[in-house]
């Protein structure tokens, strides 16, 4: 049998496990936690009836191992731009712990952040990070104190707050399953940490006109037009569209032709869509006419909207070049003084192909299946948009002859 004793120091108190072990009394540090330190105690006294006492405590693992062996598993198990998100979440984390952490790109300037600093912000001073000794020794006092900190330095939003502790949790679940990490309780610490309340999503999709006036904007660039137009009419995602190939426009099927998102290998370098799952969009008259347009001039090569070299179109730079017009041409959501204050882009795009569906009466699981979303996904987003193609739905008899 084992007992609990606690121990007073400067830092706070601390439970130790006291025990018996050939003829000689033992102590074994336990937690700080009354509770967990009992629960400790009855996994010390499980292990011990099974002769191993060891498998009860927690191990003490690096940080930076378990981590850069994630971030090994994740670039395997995810598409590139999925592991790249989540590395850049445990970056801001635990910091440059590990080689596979740190930042190989350019330098990343104000200028082109998604949210710049807030002002009174001081720069030289860098956010702090979660440390530890070891992995096991991570809390989820800690976990949450982080990201509630980085949401109030930073603005962040509900929705980048949930993010970081999905980001965490899976860490710790993989850690747990696959490498064998005991932690305190043999618990996952991110369990506790509550999510936050998100807001409906705010989706801006363009007007018959809107979609006009980008589309005329675009007149003397051929090749923005037609793939602004493609995102447009068939809501296909921004890295979608870049991966497109000649041979992936099949304009021989289906009335005008068809789109086909599909996994693919070129130059040793895999691609897959965001879902895992390919899928065929059909081509609309009104996009026909922008691809046979793009068609006449560009001749041969792989890819269906190449770079000026021929090669891939790098997605950032095609957001940036389609953003730079847009400002430029003023074209966009404006302030009632007639000021540019939202310029159109790429997700503006995808969601005017959704919305417009939905908006005319088109099934919410359809929708899903042409976009390559859930149908939660397409509900969350489009739902609101079709009340009035539902209005005779609700009617239970014939209205009264007047």
């Amino acid at each position: 049998m084992a007992g609990l004793i606690k121990r007073q120091f400067k830092s706070g108190s601390v439970w130790y496990i006291q025990y018996w072990e050939g003829g000689k009394q033992k102590r074994i540090r336990a937690h700080e936690s009354e509770r967990i330190a009992e629960q400790m105690k009855r996994d010390f006294e499980d292990a011990q009836a099974q002769g191993d006492a060891s498998l009860a405590f927690p191990s003490r693992t690096p940080i930076a191992a378990v981590v850069s062996g994630h971030i090994e598993h994740i670039r395997t198990a995810k598409t590139p731009k999925s592991a790249q998100t989540d590395i850049y979440y445990l970056r801001d984390v635990f910091g440059p712990v590990c080689e596979a952490l740190n930042i190989t790109g350019r330098k990343v300037s104000l200028k082109v952040k998604k949210r710049p600093p807030k002002l009174g912000q001081d720069r030289r001073r860098k956010s702090p990070v979660i440390a530890a000794s070891h992995f096991e020794a991570i809390t989820t006092a800690q976990i949450a104190t982080f990201i509630s900190g980085r949401m109030a330095s930073r603005g962040l939003k509900p929705k980048t707050g949930n993010r970081i502790r999905d980001t965490l949790s899976s860490l710790f679940s993989w850690a747990i399953k696959q490498r064998g990490i005991r932690m305190p309780g043999e618990k996952n610490p991110v369990g506790a940490v509550a999510k936050y309340k998100e807001s409906a999503p705010e989706i801006r999709y363009l007007t018959r006109e809107q979609i006009a006036s980008q589309l005329d904007a675009l007149e003397e660039h051929v090749q923005l037009q037609a793939m602004a137009a493609t995102l447009i009419y068939a809501g296909l995602r921004r890295e979608e569209l870049i991966w497109l190939t000649n041979e992936d426009l099949d304009l021989a099927a289906g009335k005008h032709g068809m789109i086909r998102v599909r996994a693919k290998t070129i130059a040793n370098e895999s691609w897959q869509p965001k879902t895992k799952k390919n899928r065929a969009v059909p081509v609309s008259s009104q996009l026909r006419h922008y691809l046979d347009k793009w068609r006449l001039k560009h001749h041969g090569g792989r890819w269906l909207f190449p770079n000026s070299e021929g090669g891939r179109y790098d997605p950032d730079n095609f957001a940036s070049d389609l953003r730079a017009l847009n400002v430029k041409k003023e074209v966009g959501w404006k302030a009632d003084e007639g000021d540019l204050f939202v310029p159109f882009g790429c997700l503006h795009f995808r969601h005017t192909f959704g919305s417009t569906l939905a908006q005319r009466g088109v099934s919410l699981y359809q929708i899903s299946a042409l976009m390559g979303n859930s149908p939660e996904i397409a509900r969350r987003h489009y739902a609101a948009l079709i009340p009035e193609a539902m209005a005779d739905l609700v009617e239970f008899y014939p209205a009264p002859a007047v």
